[in-house]
């Protein structure tokens, strides 16, 4: 039996240490485009690779936003617990930190890789460096073989692990797609995900570089239904947002603002409460005690106790732009300017003009439609032998270790099923 998985990275090493585990008799060929594996594992998590998360694996599912109940028995058959244990086992030490995530002792992504490879040569499979699969045979609704840039190959199973769009310069530039369609299949639209927020806003230049810890967000549209609350850090960048509650928000967003319908686009704002942890009462209070302390100032040099110093001037000129006179003294501030001061703690707002692009995004939102593919077993229910794994598929998930949990799950069911002497067929 000849086994060829197509890409490798998290879910295409996984495929083929489980079909080589699985079936030993099978020959197992791993293709990476590029001249070395796991191109995209070495920026994870920072370049610390977080390889997954320790949370029961009953709660990874509500940390996925797309098509959860697919992953049930990949989820199940190869768990977080076996990816951890799989890599200590090869000599990649592991270690749990806030929000259960999972990194490599080392701090290093590249002690992922190197346990995985050093297993990946041990099993006895063949690895090809630097080569791109032009084509996927077929014959009689099932695979027959793939063509390289080297050449035509005979294959009896094919596991396409080829990845997203996200990160290309790491070799991620929607070949599964293609091979996808060309099977016949349906791929659907893909969108940037965990990625940055694009603002319309002028003033965001001046907050480049400041973070805003503790905070809430809401996302709203113009009928003001939510689409995404959350707490945590927020950052500034040059043209918009970032930080940890941003990256999660445009995993559910990024489909209303990127949509190729015009009709199905939104336009979002999102509104930051600078002060959630106080209630409305609390909150006046505090403001009236800096006003106290502040009494023989102007409203404008009142708020350093209570806002960043890099903040306090785009504050106070949207203060100035709803007609509040900004040079008036603290004592001569009234009930009806601070409600209005209130306010704005409550609802710092920008409006969203878009997100990042695929060179800046995590993951891919869409693809291969997982409709079309068996759930048990990865094999795409129009050609038998032809296997799909990973962020190829239309699947996604929040930061925190749940897409390369994701990619090491599928890709372990896919090599397992393929290897199985008796293949679903279509």
């Amino acid at each position: 039996m000849k086994i060829y998985v197509i890409g490798g990275g998290a879910a295409g090493m996984m495929a083929a240490i489980a079909a080589k585990e699985t079936n030993s008799s099978a020959e197992v060929h791993l293709i990476e485009k590029n001249d070395k594996l796991g191109k995209k594992i070495f920026i994870t998590g920072k370049g610390r690779g977080n390889m997954t998360n320790a949370q029961d694996i009953e709660d990874f599912f509500k940390n996925y936003v797309t098509n959860p109940r697919f992953l049930y028995s990949a989820l199940y058959d190869f768990t977080n617990q076996d990816v951890i244990k799989l890599l200590e086992k090869q000599g990649c030490r592991t270690k749990t930190e806030r929000g259960d995530r999972v990194f490599p002792v080392s701090d290093h992504a590249y002690s992922i890789t190197d346990a995985l490879k050093h297993y990946i040569k041990k099993l006895g499979v063949e690895i090809h460096y630097k080569t791109e699969v032009r084509n996927i045979n077929y014959k009689n609704g099932h695979v027959s073989g793939i063509e390289t840039c080297y050449g035509k190959y005979p294959a009896d199973r094919v596991i396409v692990a080829t990845g997203g769009l996200a990160y290309p310069s790491t070799g991620s530039t929607g070949d599964g797609y293609r091979f996808a369609r060309e099977a016949g299949m349906t791929v659907t639209e893909t969108y940037p995900s965990l990625v940055c927020l694009n603002v319309h806003e002028p003033d965001i230049y001046r907050l480049k570089g400041l973070t805003l810890k503790n905070i809430s967000i809401n996302i709203t549209d113009d009928n003001g239904k939510s689409y995404y609350k959350d707490f945590g850090d927020l950052d500034f960048i040059e043209e918009g947002l970032r930080g940890p509650v941003i990256i999660s928000a445009s995993a559910v967003i990024t489909r209303y603002l990127n949509a190729e319908d015009p009709k199905k686009r939104k336009i979002l704002t999102v509104h930051i409460d600078l002060k959630p942890a106080l209630n409305d009462q609390q909150l006046d209070e505090r403001l009236l005690r800096d006003f106290q302390e502040f009494r023989n100032k102007e409203l404008r040099n009142a708020f350093s106790n209570l806002l960043p110093a890099q903040l306090i001037s785009v504050f106070t000129a949207r203060l100035e732009a709803k007609g509040i006179d900004i040079n008036k003294k603290v004592t001569e501030v009234d009930k009806e300017t601070r409600k209005k001061v209130l306010s704005m703690l409550r609802d710092f707002e920008f409006t969203i003009s878009g997100t990042g692009s695929f060179k800046e995004a995590i993951v891919t939102q869409g693809g291969v439609s997982v409709k079309e593919i068996s759930p048990k077993t990865m094999e795409s229910k129009k050609i038998s032998g032809l296997y799909f794994a990973g962020e190829v598929m239309d699947v996604d998930g929040y930061t925190g270790g749940f897409n390369m949990q994701m990619a090491f799950s599928t890709g372990h069911l896919a090599g397992r099923s393929a290897a199985a002497e008796d293949i679903e067929t279509a």
